[in-house]
């Protein structure tokens, strides 16, 4: 069944519009300065979260709202970029992406209300739903394959400026002035992406673009939207539990649908047939796994070191800036480690490596010293940043380029997927502690069994790692001087 799957997979049609690069770097770079305004977005936002709740008068733990309902609207609208980018061009597309996300940042900074806040979330994910997948499509089909890694590491360096320049940027504003503003530093951003993409993005396309999966949609989307809506209010008492039920198991019915639709179609919107193929099924079941753990981080951290520790939102943005250096750093490095000990090796080790620094903040108390902290999470930048660069990478080694529309679609759709669950999941058990201690969830003595919880979901990936073939992405770091 599988050999039949992956000689679907072969290559039909031509490019539209291969782009001629003067340089490597031009085009990541262009498309990582929206990447750079989601990741400040995402980055302060979870900073400044307790301070949020504070002044809504909203349980900040309710506040995960404000973060998943994001990672919802990206979940549920993502399947659809690939095609939306092949019909219309992906650079019309992507401007547009950044356009409407802007449109959101305006009005999170006008929300007075969490209700409000957390449906300018969902506008902003309709957006980032169309400029992040739709930008990687751009970089992707404009690089030959044996430059992928280095411009993947090049495309999320200026992002990576998000987490490094976001926490301190995020508590200084909200210890010093209004946590309204921001969302106010997204405007010039987009400003200049608009700009850089009209000048110099080429608009790729596909000639013949495939036809639109409307039932694939109809199931998929809110299939997605359902699952997840029940999965966020778990706990949260903001509906009765046989309302969460009933979201669950309508939205997990959908999915199952749509799976079955997805075999029979000839052009499914998620290209299941995608799987048949060794480095992208690992790479997307295992990083799934992964980013579980890592995706409940930006939520733990600042709650422990401000409700916990009792820390000022700039003074936790400060120690939490280290991992974003961290995370910088290595992308100049990713490629020679790869290039030396190969994609298996470093991606199973490093799981593991990863799964300790995640685990590591579960030791910290009031009384560590600050430097200590902040080497612990620059050594986790390090290497959580080398896992995505690995994984990001060996997803496309073996895809045929009429198909990335897809497959950019499919990873992004369980990118999204595994934040929205490891924020959910992060929340659950900081609750269920809580219960069972008959302390506030919220209490310094909770954390530890939430970072032992998904540092174990994030080493478990390293047993799916494992399983890559051993030359697997060797074309993507072979030597290009010889």
């Amino acid at each position: 069944m599988l050999r039949k799957q992956a000689q679907g997979l072969a290559p039909r049609l031509p490019l539209a519009e291969a782009p001629a690069m003067a340089s490597p770097r031009v085009l990541p770079l262009i498309v990582a300065t929206a990447l750079l305004m989601e990741n400040i977005d995402a980055s302060v936002l979870s900073t400044s979260l307790p301070e949020i709740a504070r002044d809504l008068q909203s349980d900040p733990i309710h506040l995960k709202l404000v973060l998943t309902t994001y990672l919802l609207a990206l979940a549920v609208f993502i399947p659809a970029s690939g095609w939306v980018a092949d019909r219309f061009g992906a650079r019309r597309v992507f401007r547009w992406a950044i356009v409407v996300f802007a449109l959101g940042s305006i009005a999170c900074g006008l929300s007075t209300s969490l209700i409000e806040l957390v449906a300018a979330r969902a506008l902003q994910g309709i957006g980032g739903s169309m400029m992040m997948p739709v930008g990687r499509l751009i970089v992707l089909r404009g690089t030959p394959r044996t430059g992928l890694v280095a411009a993947l590491a090049w495309l999320t360096v200026p992002a990576l400026l998000g987490p490094v320049l976001g926490p301190p940027l995020g508590g200084y504003i909200t210890t010093y002035w209004d946590w309204r503003w921001i969302f106010w530093i997204n405007i010039p951003i987009a400003l200049l992406g608009v700009i850089l993409a009209g000048r110099y993005i080429p608009n790729l396309r596909e000639p013949e673009p495939r036809s639109f999966d409307g039932r694939g949609f109809l199931l998929l989307g809110p299939g997605l939207a359902g699952f997840l809506t029940g999965a966020t209010l778990l706990g949260l008492n903001l509906a009765s539990p046989w309302q969460v039920v009933a979201l669950m198991l309508g939205g997990a019915t959908l999915i199952a649908l749509y799976t079955r639709h997805a075999r029979r179609a000839a052009n499914p919107l998620v290209d299941l047939r995608l799987l048949a193929l060794p480095t992208f099924r690992i790479s997307v079941t295992a990083g799934t796994l992964f980013r579980v753990g890592v995706g409940a981080l930006p939520f733990l951290l600042p709650l422990m070191l401000q409700l916990g520790f009792g820390l000022t939102a700039f003074q936790s943005g400060l120690l939490t800036f280290s991992a974003g250096v961290g995370a910088l750093l290595m992308k100049f490095a990713a490629e020679p480690l790869l290039r030396r000990f190969g994609f298996r090796r470093v991606l199973t080790a490093n799981a593991v490596i990863s799964a300790l620094f995640i685990l590591a903040p579960a030791l910290f108390t009031p009384t560590t010293p600050w430097l200590l902290m902040a080497f612990v999470l620059f050594i986790g930048g390090l290497s959580r940043s080398l896992q995505f660069t690995a994984v990001n990478a060996i997803a496309y080694a073996e895809v045929p380029s009429e198909r990335l529309s897809s497959a950019t679609s499919f990873s992004a759709v369980l990118q999204q997927l595994s934040g929205s669950i490891g924020i959910t999941l992060a929340a659950m058990t900081l609750e269920g502690s809580g219960w069972l201690r008959g302390t506030a969830a919220t209490d310094l003595a909770n954390f530890p069994v939430v970072f032992a919880v998904i540092a174990a979901l994030s080493v478990a990936s390293a047993f799916l790692f494992i399983r890559l073939p051993q030359q697997a992405g060797a074309v993507l770091v072979r030597d290009r001087t010889h």
